[in-house]
């Protein structure tokens, strides 16, 4: 199948397209990092260096696709709204447009749990479950609204699968798990209620199977909303605790109040929003509510209809992002 992957170049988007390219697909995708794209050529891959706000490259880049996977999106706890609208909404107008003129067999979307996040302890959440009436942030509103967007093409008659996948990790991963430890090393990782918050995460290669089932998910799965983790809750301190024997780096803990770490980054988010340009804070209310609440998400839609299995267990996970971070880091 001729397949295009949007944010490419990205961290789940390389895992797909590298599955996608050895299950024999023509693989196209849409990224802005060049040199990864330089990479992705050498392998065969085909690689537009683009931005999808730009409907004219993404008309021409959707010609004769059979499937797409929009996995492109601006994911930042902090930022300009204007970015994020562009970045997450208008790119998926865009994409369905595109979608729509060239006739794609199936879109597969990549949203995000964030829009159920409202500031306060939730397990066992279901795709049907209320949204809360705020977004806790930006990037949350213009996801939800980037899924509006799909629903609205869905009603249209395009057929269209959307994956919720929660808090990713592994091999090359530039985000969550490398942060932390490199907040550790800098000082130390703020505990918030001794770290007994019960999160869900997601191991990458999981997610990749679960977006590959999509592809060929039955036609009563289209139009639906997949919550997909590894299906392991776990204390969040149990985690970090894994992670930093694994790497065999000391877990440098710093313990804090819920109180002080939310008055702290309040104050953190209206300096760097009204005196220093917008620049990232070291800590927003949004990361402190992550490091403090548990969330749990509900997998049984997405193993009853698309036959999602998580194959890679947390601890198998950490065993492989730790190899590799070791040999990335000696």
């Amino acid at each position: 199948m001729r397949v295009l992957v949007t944010g490419g170049t990205g961290f789940l988007g390389r895992k797909l397209v590298a599955r996608l390219k050895y299950l024999g697909h023509d693989v196209t995708v849409i990224g802005r990092n060049r040199v990864i794209g330089e990479e992705l050529e050498k392998r065969g891959i085909h690689f537009i260096q683009g931005n999808l706000e730009d409907i004219n490259t993404t008309i021409l880049s959707k010609r004769n696709m059979d499937y797409i996977f929009h996995a492109a999106a601006l994911s930042s706890p902090w930022g300009r709204y204007e970015d994020f609208y562009n970045s997450n909404v208008l790119s998926t107008k865009n994409i369905v447009l595109a979608s729509k003129e060239n006739n794609i067999k199936r879109l597969i979307h990549i949203s995000t749990p964030s829009i159920y996040f409202n500031f306060k302890n939730r397990f066992n959440i279901s795709e049907t479950d209320p949204l809360p009436d705020k977004s806790v942030n930006f990037y949350a509103e213009t996801k939800k609204m980037a899924e509006d967007e799909i629903d609205k093409a869905h009603k249209d008659g395009l057929p269209v699968i959307t994956i919720r996948p929660r808090a990713l990790f592994g091999p090359n991963d530039n985000a969550i798990l490398p942060r932390i430890i490199r907040v550790n090393n800098k000082g130390g990782v703020p505990i918030i209620n001794n770290g007994q918050a019960v999160v869900d995460v997601t191991y990458v290669e999981n997610v990749v199977d679960s977006l590959l089932l999509a592809m060929d998910a039955p036609t009563s799965t289209l139009g639906k909303k997949y919550n997909i983790t590894n299906g392991e809750p776990m204390k969040l301190i149990d985690i970090l605790e894994k992670m930093f024997t694994k790497i065999g780096t000391n877990f440098n803990k710093k313990t804090i109040s819920y109180t002080t770490a939310y008055t702290i980054a309040n104050l953190l988010e209206i300096t760097h929003k009204y005196f220093l340009f917008w620049n990232e804070p070291l800590m927003t209310k949004y990361t402190v509510g992550l490091l403090s609440l548990s969330q749990t998400l509900d997998i049984s839609a997405a193993k009853n209809e698309l036959g999602y299995q998580p194959k890679t267990s947390i601890e198998e996970g950490l065993d492989i992002f730790a190899r590799w971070w070791i040999k990335e880091n000696k």
